[in-house]
């Protein structure tokens, strides 16, 4: 475990905001994860109780009465980084009213606009928070237009003035007397380029034509006049209040106010000028009105920078280790900042010397002022050049170049390139004087990866049993382009949006490009085949990793999507006699030649041949399995070899820094560096006021792609209802009960006759009795106990509900018995981390709607049990997401009206069904009948898959309860 991401044994609570699917904020308290909380405790030291307190109140009255007190009254509180990044939201309308110059007369009207600049730079610095992946411009424009009626509602309730207002909220805001510091430019004097005023805004003048009000401006020295004719000292010291705050923190502003300068106006000089400049943060914080020409109004001016150009060329291999070439000199940076190009032409010799020349700190080149460090540009220059010397002929390492290019230097200590380099591009990073841009070859393949609809298309060929959704062709084209390259890919896709399919297309279309090659284009169709047997004899296969539960679900995609695929399956559940039954009998040589060898995590720990092999591609479904870097289970995926990688989740690792660590760990390492210096990294980045985690999402971002259900471009691609089957195992325990109860069921139809009501209750009680063994052992027996780790089922479905939970949507849960509500509610409700409601038939009435009515409106309550009977028609539950059938009807009419409680009338959102299925056992059996004769006239189903069975003879009978021990027992 990386040291600075474990957690003490004791963490406070703390106070943390999250984003729902509907962009919704909820203010939580205690940490979602203890190494967070650490952290952000380090970070930025415990939150005050009474703090604590007053953010609870504003938000009690609603987020945007949050967001404004968060921005307005707790501007210099340290804070948790959700809640650091949420004020600033609220600063940034705090600001934009405090630059309104007559809100006093709009008070109640004022309307402000952020721009959307602003907006999409804070977007980009979202920290890891739970929802993040739901934030954009839109939801923040939003949340801005409530905070904007919260304040117009405070406002309507408060006596005093705006300027009162804003004071009482925090002295930092006061913009008592409006004064107002003027810079522009003076094109008359080369000596003096720029003349400098202070004006006050002296009353608001309105124009009797148009009924407009407007600001008068006055020279702040007319104050003084006034005031000493009037003798209104206190006006003046008023209006003084915020340019003394100004002068505590700039001693350019105290020299003038103490000289009387500030009283008149002024002709400078371009170090005067810039002498000014720098400290405009200082004025407007104090509560001063700054205006300057809009050349510097940008977040950063024009300035002279160093440009490191790195990847013009294409390396000579490909990779992660690849050596990129890279050029430096200097250019005019406009401040869009990026790390993919931009910028201006080099400067010329004779503009290199004027700028190293220079003394005032600003300098007129082009045609325009920039800022000019020349003391910085010089040390920058030689540390760049040394690196250069350093690097040789081979150039900068990939690695490092990608770090550099996203703002994500590691600092000291990482594999940087060459002696010392990181810790200087840090310090460029930190000032902002050195720029680094991709060229070329680098940016064109970062832009095909951050924007992949242009790739070329993989084709899989007819081999792939399904046609593919536009998404799902990107996905595809994405995961092959970055294979190609040698780069891991994670495919972070929502749950129900295909991540399975898109890598069978995806092996399909590796297999099919590489036998084509092997055959070549002029081979006749029987020399042909035999290159291409040839050639697949000779494919190393790739290695898919999941959770034992699931290899039954990959493998019925296979054989119904990629039936061609030659695929074994190193786990007990194999089946003989098609594979070996033991597994000693897998090495090395018995998976040559095949595609696709698939595993579970809990193999990989057992069998030490699997990481000898070098494997085409290493594939981990539900990768979040390894973000728990010390575990044994990590350390055994890590040491897989393999030429590139490939992670699939539908959980948001991004939002948890030490998970994210991890998994970019397996899939590229080396990229986030070691755990200590991206430790490091993370608290630089979550320093300060305003903390970003711009440049850590820029750097993973071109090898991660999720595409959420509610995204309306993917959503308007999906059917309404996409239903899976769950297949989950047996733990030893259900698998002995099982076994057992099947030896009872064929001694009891052998002592009955062959027909009658007798033999036809026998065979239904013990159809019921496998149910509930099927469902958990505790329900058979009575014993009441229901741990999680005695059934199958439930282990599965709490996989499926943490990443339910992850998303913070929500789950219809349906079992035909009622004493199964209450265990599944105590087990989702330790998933979820709260409460969800229960409805079966002893539910009263009267009590039905007001549970329908708190799952449909709070957001709080994420998850519904319900028994079939008794939810199963009726109700209108469209808040869900996701269904699950944790154990089935076997009749499809009854099924899908409980599936239809949420795919009703007024679903916005696409429901992903969940049908669950035991391996080995009478549930798969039934399944697959039921499924067979879908087709058939409704009535002959209506009965039940129940039905079915008593209609068969002894053999038969017995033949379908039996258990397949290989398939059915969960071994990990």
């Amino acid at each position: 475990m990386p040291p600075s991401l474990s957690a003490p044994a004791s963490v406070s609570p703390s106070l943390r905001l999250s984003l729902s699917p509907a962009g919704r904020l909820h203010l939580q308290t205690g940490p979602a994860e203890a190494a967070e909380a650490a952290e952000a405790a380090e970070a930025h030291g415990a939150l005050d109780a009474a703090v604590a307190e007053r953010i609870r109140a504003a938000f009690a009255a609603g987020q945007g009465r949050g967001l404004l007190h968060l921005g307005a009254a707790e501007v210099d509180t340290p804070l948790e980084p959700s809640l650091a990044f949420f004020r600033e939201l609220g600063r940034l309308y705090v600001t934009a009213l405090c630059g309104v110059a007559d809100v006093e007369e709009q008070r109640e009207r004022v309307r402000v606009a952020v721009p959307a600049e602003a907006l999409a730079e804070l977007v980009a610095s979202v920290p890891p928070m739970e929802g993040a992946e739901y934030l954009d411009a839109a939801v923040l424009e939003r949340l801005l237009g409530e905070v904007e009626a919260a304040f117009q509602e405070e406002i309507r309730g408060f006596a005093g003035a705006v300027e009162e207002y804003f004071q009482a909220q925090s002295p930092l805001w006061s913009v008592v007397g409006r004064v107002h510091f003027h810079l522009a430019e003076n094109k008359n004097d080369p000596d003096r380029p720029f003349a400098f005023l202070a004006t006050y805004t002296a009353r608001l003048s309105r124009r009797a034509q148009q009924g407009q009000a407007r600001a008068q401006h006055l020279p702040l020295g007319q104050a003084l006049e006034e005031s000493s004719r009037t003798g209104n000292k206190q006006g003046l010291l008023a209006l003084l209040v915020p340019v003394e705050r100004a002068a505590a923190r700039s001693a350019l502003l105290k020299e003038l106010f103490d000289s009387g300068e500030l009283f008149h106006p002024l002709a400078w000089t371009a170090a005067e000028a810039y002498r000014f400049l720098q400290d405009v943060p200082a004025f407007e914080a104090a509560g001063v009105v700054v205006r300057v020409p809009d050349w510097w109004k940008a977040r950063r001016p024009p300035r002279v920078t160093v440009q490191v150009r790195i990847g013009q060329e294409v390396p000579s291999r490909l990779g992660m280790d690849s050596l990129l070439d890279f050029q430096v000199g200097l250019a005019i940076d406009d401040g869009r900042g990026g790390g993919d190009g931009g910028g201006e032409a080099p400067l010329t010799p004779e503009e290199w010397r004027a700028v190293l020349d220079s003394t005032a700190g600003l300098t007129l080149i082009r045609g325009r002022w920039v800022e000019v460090d020349k003391d910085r540009l010089r040390e920058l220059l030689e540390h760049w050049k040394k690196v250069k010397r350093a690097a040789g002929a081979d150039g900068i390492s990939l690695l490092e170049g990608l770090r550099l290019l996203a703002g994500a230097s590691l600092g000291r200590g990482s594999d940087g390139a060459g002696p010392g380099a990181e810790e200087g591009a840090a310090q460029a990073e930190a000032v902002s004087w050195a720029r680094v841009t991709a060229g070329d070859w680098l940016g064109e393949v970062l832009d095909q990866l951050k924007s992949p609809e242009g790739l070329a298309a993989a084709d899989p060929g007819p081999d792939l049993q399904a046609t593919l959704r536009p998404y799902q062709h990107l996905g595809v084209n994405w995961l092959f382009f970055l294979q190609r390259l040698g780069f891991g890919a994670c495919l972070a896709d929502d749950m129900g949006l295909g991540k399975t399919i898109q890598v069978l297309a995806l092996l399909l279309a590796l297999r099919r490009e590489r036998m084509e090659v092997k055959a070549g284009p002029r081979a006749g169709s029987r020399a042909r085949a035999k290159a291409q047997a040839a050639a697949s004899a000779v494919l190393a296969p790739s290695l898919l990793v999941a959770p034992a539960s699931l290899l039954g679900n990959w493998q019925a995609e296979i054989a119904r999507f990629a039936p061609v695929l030659r695929t074994a399956v190193v786990h007990p559940s194999a089946a003989p006699p098609t594979q070996p039954a033991a597994l000693g009998a897998w090495s090395p040589d018995a998976v040559a030649g095949l595609d696709l060898v698939l595993t579970s995590y809990g193999q990989l720990l057992r069998l030490g041949w699997l990481a000898e092999v070098t494997w085409d591609l290493v594939i981990l479904d539900e990768a979040q399995a390894i973000k728990n870097p010390g575990a044994k289970q990590t350390r055994a995926v890590k040491a897989l070899k393999s030429r590139a990688r490939i992670a699939l989740t539908g959980t948001p690792l991004e939002n948890r820094l030490g998970d994210l660590w991890s998994l970019f760990d397996f899939l590229n390492p080396g990229l986030l560096g070691t755990a200590t210096a991206f430790s490091r990294l993370a608290k630089r980045l979550g320093a300060g006021e305003s903390p970003s985690y711009a440049p850590l999402r820029n750097l993973i971002r071109p090898y991660l792609l999720r595409r959420l259900k509610s995204d309306r471009r993917i959503i308007s691609d999906l059917p309404d209802k996409t239903e899976v089957r769950a297949f989950c195992g047996l733990r030893p325990r259900q698998a002995a009960l099982y076994q057992q109860s099947v030896e009872a069921l064929a001694a009891q139809l052998r002592a009955l006759p062959g027909e009658g009501i007798e033999r036809r209750g026998a065979v239904l009680a013990f159809l019921l009795r496998f149910k509930q063994i099927c469902n958990h052992p505790s329900q058979w027996l009575g014993d009441g106990s229901y741990a999680a780790a005695d059934s199958g089922k439930l282990l599965r479905l709490q996989e499926i509900a943490e990443e339910i939970a992850a998303r913070q949507e929500k789950v219809l849960v349906f079992t035909q018995f009622k004493e199964m509500t209450a265990p599944l509610a105590t087990h989702l409700e330790a998933v979820f981390g709260r409460p969800g409601v229960i409805l079966h038939g002893g539910t009263p009435v009267a009590e039905r709607k007001r549970l329908v009515d708190r799952f449909q409106s709070d957001d709080a309550v994420p998850f519904f049990v319900l028994s079939v009977k008794a939810g199963g028609t009726g109700l209108n539950l469209t808040a869900a997401a996701h269904v699950v059938h944790f154990d089935r009807w076997w009749n499809p009419a009854v099924e899908n009206q409980a599936t239809d409680r949420a795919f009703r009338i007024g679903q916005k959102k696409n429901v992903l069904v969940h049908k669950f299925v035991c391996r080995g056992t009478v549930e798969e059996k039934i399944d697959a009948l039921i499924e067979a004769k879908r087709g058939l006239a409704g009535e002959l189903l209506e009965g039940g898959g129940e039905v079915l069975l008593t209609e068969m003879d002894n053999d038969e009978i017995v033949r379908l309860c039996s258990l397949d021990i290989h398939r059915a027992l969960d071994e990990g």
